[in-house]
């Protein structure tokens, strides 16, 4: 079957835009990111004991008493970040469960809040950075809920 004289150009046009948009942009991409941020081109690995346990920017499941536990409202539940006040409010449950002081659980959450506009905005905190905090510095409450790497 021949392609009309009149469609060459376009069709080759065409083509010509897929590789660049389709391969060579995104490649080109991809490679000055891993060279410039690497951490957050690979999405945010989080690593306990050199193995990969999740991404700081996706919602983990914890089940322990002992532990923060992301949003279980209606929203798509894979928001790893919980409001500031949420995370004052699931205090008293781990201190019980862990026998950490709600006053140093207070300290604890309170270091790692950030602010939806640098320090502007809703306070919150990333659950898994609050948790591998916990399991990092109270390591004989949290060993038996860690597989050992």
């Amino acid at each position: 079957m021949k392609i009309p004289e009149k469609l060459n150009a376009p069709l080759r046009m065409a083509i010509v835009s897929m590789i660049i948009c389709g391969l060579v942009f995104p490649v080109a991409v991809t490679g000055i990111a891993e060279l410039a941020f690497p951490f957050q081109a690979n999405g945010e690995q989080a690593t306990f004991n050199n193995t990969s346990i999740g991404s700081y920017l996706i919602a983990q499941e914890f089940t322990a008493p002992v532990f923060f536990h992301p949003r279980n409202d209606s929203a798509s539940g894979v928001d790893p970040d919980i409001m500031l006040s949420s995370a004052y409010a699931q205090i008293p449950g781990i201190s019980n469960s862990t026998g950490i002081s709600s006053s140093i659980l207070h300290g604890i959450v309170d270091n790692f809040v950030s602010y939806t506009m640098f320090f502007f905005g809703t306070p919150y905190i990333n659950v898994l950075q609050v948790n591998l905090y916990l399991v990092e510095h109270y390591s004989s409450v949290y060993s038996k809920y860690v597989k050992a790497g």
